[in-house]
């Protein structure tokens, strides 16, 4: 007998470690990671099974559909900011083409056991697009309605799929003949730069932020691609994979929309280098801004307003600014070159 299971894509990555780590530390929580690449021998042994494959691979979802019961998808699998730029069209495939892949697996899945599948989608702040800097420190915290024009492909990647999730959770088949149509449960968020201590950075284009402390500790020179006044918000690793957890647990009926903000500290580049600077007093952090990839940054918000999270389902960080750097970012990252 087929039992349920979460079925995690991009397993590999910096978020897939994290909730596997998370799972793992259950007793209930069958995991099934796919991943373009062989997982860790670590993170396999954490998983009731681990399959290499490709989410544009339509015979693999298949297989899964008829081997394994989803009863939740964590879709993590994408070409991140600055690589999707140099290949558009790839970023698209994978972006799009892939995640609508899976939406179509989370249906069949959903009509074959009769549960919604939760669909988990982690979006980005790449959706939002600000017209110039004046604009940016004019507008403060952003909400989930405004400035939705994406500049990257990334951010139009990830704004349409928001769109196909809403679309198969509300009005999939809706002109079917048949009156009980099964629809998925879909929940995104739109995360901010996120800085882990555990894994590198992989082409993000606010991963000057984790590119500077581990350059840092180090003890190598690091020159920032974006001025120091460029400003984001962050979160740290264990906040990210809380906040998704967090909300696929959540009950659907204390949910006021499928898309929702999450942060938890906003620092200019300058106040990241001070910081890393206060804990390693010799590193050689300058600033050598790479204009194109600056520019997209001046188009994402200094902040993003996240009280509908708050209130609809408790988000709260756990890691504010010190204590993301002083308990989590700065000992662990230490000790991974030491």
């Amino acid at each position: 007998m087929r039992k349920p299971a979460v079925l995690i894509t991009g397993a590999s990555g910096e978020v897939g470690f994290g909730l596997i780590d998370r799972f793992a530390q259950t007793d209930h929580t069958r995991v099934i990671a796919l991943d373009i690449k062989p997982l860790p021998e670590e993170l396999q042994a954490r998983c009731s099974a681990s399959i290499v494959g490709d989410i544009l691979d339509e015979n693999l979802l298949q297989r899964l559909i008829s081997e394994f019961e989803i009863h939740a998808i964590y879709h993590l699998a994408a070409l991140l900011s600055t690589r999707a730029e140099y290949t558009p069209d790839t970023a698209h495939r994978v972006n799009v083409e892939g995640t609508l892949n899976l939406l179509k697996l989370a249906h069949e899945q959903t009509r074959w056991h009769g549960h919604p599948v939760t669909f988990v989608f982690p979006s980005s702040i790449a959706v939002y697009g600000l017209p110039n800097v004046a604009a940016k420190e004019k507008a403060g915290r952003i909400r989930e309605t405004d400035w939705n024009f994406p500049t990257t492909m990334y951010g139009c990647n990830k704004a349409y799929c928001e769109m196909l999730g809403r679309y198969y959770s509300l009005h999939y088949r809706q002109l079917a003949a048949e009156s009980d149509i099964r629809r998925i449960d879909f929940r995104s968020l739109r995360f901010p730069g996120l800085i882990s201590a555990t894994t590198m950075p992989t082409g993000g284009t606010s991963d000057y932020a984790a590119e500077m402390i581990h350059a840092a500790a180090q003890g190598v020179p690091y020159a920032c691609f974006v001025p120091p006044t460029a400003r984001l918000p962050f979160m740290v690793m264990p906040d990210a994979i809380r906040s998704l957890v967090q909300l696929a647990e959540a009950p659907a009926e204390k949910l006021s929309q499928r898309v929702y903000n999450v942060s938890a500290f906003s620092l200019s580049a300058a106040q990241l280098r001070d910081r890393v600077l206060s804990a390693f007093p010799k590193a050689q952090i300058t600033f050598d801004p790479q204009i194109p990839r600056a520019n997209i940054v001046d188009t994402w918000p200094a902040d993003v307003d996240d009280s509908p999270a708050r209130s609809d389902w408790g988000w709260r960080p756990e890691y504010e600014v010190g204590r993301a750097f002083d308990e989590y970012l700065i000992p662990a990252i230490t000790k991974r070159y030491r």
